[in-house]
């Protein structure tokens, strides 16, 4: 078979069932064969960087592998944005790119990028295919190394010379050898468990810091066990939300710099941190990292073994998948003659459920006939019975979709975490309803983010992607506009949109999409379930709060006791 037939049988063999891109020069060949394949479906979208977060969205609501496409230089180059969130955030992800002939690379021809270096940085690994006889054994290779382990994006760069080359399928073995690459499989080394296993019995104010390790492993369900055998308050970092139950009476909430004020206080009194899952980041620890939990024994338990120990020293160290480490753990946990003080549990749990009580989300509903951005995530909560598949963008309007959209199950939640993309929400929610059609799923957008990746709203209508887009639209760059009111004496420099910000109802209503805005409190909920519920995508602009916040906030630079639980002007 030619080099671009064995190129689909991998992917379909690797259970791939959708390709999300642009076709150019080096990929016509591609683009010719999956017009005649009816098992793979193409979505053409506006702009690379929509390709790669279309994929993204498809992988984190799916678990599954995604792929995208970018023809050679530019079109390669737009995929690398997309490229690098997935690797902050773990996604498996194969970008598979056209490049110039073989006997042209490196002669600076049309059109040429050397994008396996530009993206060695932010990929598991890449390859350069030259010989089209290597295009199926790669292949397997790059699904098998996005896959396992950490999960994250690999590239597949092919020269377009290639495609039409008579190779043979590959053969196996399955999975295949790959001598320098073992990722961790195990459950933890059995010492290490019962030493994590004695450390939990004898910690009286324990607390569980789980991540998006919990997602990508489908660790939920031992989590919870693991969590209710000892009785360990749960927090959820925000690639960890939906790991936990949200109505779980052991839940505390998302810990870090925007996180519920009691996760802060819980940390900072606890004797012992599990953390499954997690980078221990400075959005969670702050900037100043050993100010953190600073009387905790730290148990870390990571899949990467590289995590451990690289931010935060650990007094236990566990390499292993979180679902095998976990259950493994538990078992261990009820084996074991030592357990915990069940009096000195309940009192801790019930010392952090008085900070929950005391110190909640605050929401900015003191301006009469405004809308509070808070008050328009609880009312899609309530309207979808908190059961949609929630996309964001990046900035305020994540935060408190984060704080006030509680979610029960994993992977309802498609958000961009480590890098932070601003214009990621809109292509995410289309590829999570390619992955799930007949679910509900909603991009909570800010008007900022939304203007990043708008263009994409035509691939909705497009293919018929029933996504709804919710714009909490406030007229500025929310986040940074908040940081230059509370650090930088109201210098509101270049955050303002003033008034050249576009009507995006009737921008919608110029792709076909139905479109509502929005000013009234009292006109508010109606209009989200006519949106809701209209048929095909529908997108609704709302005039919120243009000086709502997001608290609480542990400011940049310090440590977590300079957190400010509500807004200092008020």
């Amino acid at each position: 078979m030619r080099g671009v037939d064995a190129t689909l049988e991998v992917l379909k063999r690797n259970g791939v069932d959708a390709i999300f891109g642009i076709p150019g020069g080096p990929l016509i060949p591609l683009f010719d064969a999956l017009f005649d394949d009816s098992d793979i479906r193409l979505f053409l979208t506006r702009h690379e960087q929509g390709a790669g977060h279309m994929a993204e969205g498809y992988a984190k609501a799916s678990g599954r592998i995604a792929v995208c496409t970018g023809t050679s230089g530019p079109g390669a180059t737009n995929l690398v944005t997309p490229i690098a969130d997935a690797y902050m955030d773990s996604v498996p992800m194969l970008a598979l790119t056209g490049q110039v002939g073989s006997a042209r690379v490196g002669t600076d021809a049309f059109q040429e990028a050397d994008i396996v270096g530009i993206s060695l940085p932010v990929v598991k690994h890449s390859w350069l295919v030259k010989d089209a006889h290597e295009l199926p054994t790669v292949l397997e290779e790059a699904i098998y190394v996005a896959t396992t382990g950490r999960p994250g994006p690999v590239l597949v760069d092919v020269c377009v010379d290639q495609w039409a080359v008579e190779v043979e399928d590959y053969a196996g073995p399955f999975p295949p050898d790959m001598p320098g690459y073992r990722p961790p499989a195990s459950a933890g080394h059995p010492r290490q468990l019962q030493a994590a296993a004695r450390a939990i019995a004898e910690a009286k104010r324990p607390m569980f810091y789980a991540g998006g390790g919990i997602i990508a492993s489908n660790a939920a369900e031992e989590l919870t066990r693991m969590a209710e055998v000892a009785q360990i308050p749960v927090t959820t970092t925000l690639m960890g939300i939906g790991g936990f139950p949200a109505s779980h009476p052991l839940f505390v909430g998302m810990p870090g710099m925007h996180g519920i004020a009691a996760s802060t206080f819980a940390f900072q009194e606890s004797d012992l941190v599990l953390a499954v899952g997690v980078r221990f980041d400075e959005r969670v620890l702050s900037t100043v990292m050993n100010e953190w939990a600073p009387g905790a024994k730290i148990i870390h338990i990571d899949v990467d073994p590289a995590e451990i120990g690289k931010n935060r020293a650990a007094h236990i160290g566990i390499a292993g998948e979180a679902k095998a480490v976990l259950d493994a753990l538990a078992d261990t946990y009820v084996q074991q003659e030592a357990r915990h003080d069940d009096a000195a549990r309940s009192a801790w749990m019930g010392r952090i459920n008085g900070w929950l009580d005391e110190y909640p989300y605050t929401i900015d509903d003191d301006e009469p006939g405004v809308i509070a951005p808070q008050n328009v995530i609880r009312s899609v909560h309530e309207i979808t019975g908190g059961d949609a598949i929630v996309a964001t963008e990046v900035g305020q309007h994540q935060m408190w979709a984060a704080q006030f959209y509680p979610f029960e199950k994993p992977r309802r939640w498609i958000t961009s975490g480590g890098l932070g993309t601003m214009g990621f929400g809109l292509p995410a929610a289309l590829g999570a309803q390619v992955a799930f059609p007949d679910e509900l799923v909603v991009d909570i957008a800010g008007d900022g983010s939304f203007e990043m990746t708008l263009q994409e709203l035509s691939t909705a209508q497009t293919y018929g992607l029933p996504v709804k887009i919710v714009i909490l639209n406030n007229g500025f760059l929310g986040m940074v506009r908040q940081w230059q009111e509370l650090f930088w004496d109201k210098r509101y420099s270049n955050t303002s949109f003033g008034e050249f910000q576009p009507d995006f109802s009737a921008l919608a209503g110029a792709y076909g999409i139905p479109g509502m805005r929005v000013e009234d409190p009292d006109d508010l909920d109606d209009a989200l379930r006519e949106t809701l519920s209209t048929d095909g995508p529908a997108l609704i602009d709302i005039q919120v709060n243009r000086d709502a916040k997001v608290f609480p906030m542990v400011p940049q630079g310090k440590g977590p006791d300079a957190m400010l639980v509500t807004d200092p002007s008020k």
